[in-house]
Order: C-alpha cells, then structure tokens, then sequence
C-alpha cells in the first residue's frame, strides 16, 4: 500500500467514526437520554429510537450491498424505517446502538483493510464503489446524528 492510498483510508476511517467536523457516535450515545428515546417531539414525525433505528438499517443495508453479492436492499422507503407504531424504548435503543457499533467497526474493517481496492466498481452494482459506499454512510449518519443531537436538545429541556 502506497502513502496516498494510506492517507485516504485514514481520512475515510476518520470520517466514518465522526471526528473533525461531526460529532461521533459515541460521543452522541453518551449524552443522549435515553429514557426519552421514544417520546414524540411535537412537529416532528419520528420519535430518538425511530431516527437511530434508520441510521442502523441503512448503514447495515449499504454494508451488505458492499459484501453481499447476493443481499437485497429492502424496499424504498418504508423497509429504511421501524414502523410508525413502534416509538422505540431503552431496550430497543441499546439494541440499535450495538447494531450500529457492530456494522459501522465491519465498514471500518473493509476500508481498512488493504486488500479491498477502494477505487473498483462493486460487480454486482450500478457503479458503485467502496469508496463511494464508505462516503455515503458517513454522510448518512453525520445527517441523522445532527438531527438526533437537536432532538435530544429539545428532549433534555422538557
């Protein structure tokens, strides 16, 4: 492995655990209160649980399609999110934030791993690359997390 193919890793890695610019994972789950997790806030359509629950199916979804010649995507949009009925509790929060850390280390873990060529188009795609794929879940989560951490906001004061 060359310098530069190195340094792009280490900024994807970077990227992809939420340092620089965004705040991290960890840093979001520390903070959160979860008790709250499923409580409405008014003039929002979903509950914390149901935002983190379509962090966890799309970030695993796009891992999948990464490894998985075989893997079909669930169907657009309603299969990226819990049902509406579901508001989510603690235990569904700690489920979902386990499921999160568990496939966001397999994204890392494919990045990181010098035999997987970042540059190539994934066989059974559109064009896609893992590169591409490593992008999008980044952007993805920084999304939803900005959102989680204002809705935890809102949810700390009343």
């Amino acid at each position: 492995m060359n310098e530069n193919d190195q340094s792009l890793r280490d900024h994807l890695l970077s990227l992809l655990r939420g340092a620089n610019a965004h705040i991290s994972f960890e840093d979001f789950v520390a903070d959160f209160p979860v008790k709250a997790c499923g409580r409405k806030i008014k003039g929002l359509p979903y509950t914390a649980w149901q935002v983190l629950e379509h962090i966890r199916i799309a970030q695993w979804d796009i891992l999948e399609f990464c490894r998985d010649p075989k893997h079909v995507s669930p169907a657009w949009p309603k299969g990226y999110w819990p049902e509406p009925d579901e508001p989510g509790n603690e235990e569904l929060w700690k489920e979902t934030v386990e499921k999160i850390r568990h496939d966001l280390k397999r994204m890392e873990e494919l990045v990181a791993d010098p035999a997987t060529d970042l540059f190539v188009k994934i066989p059974h795609g559109s064009g896609q690359t893992i590169l591409r794929e490593a992008l999008l879940v980044a952007d993805h989560n920084a999304y939803h997390l900005g959102a989680l951490v204002v809705m935890s906001r809102v949810l700390k004061s009343g």
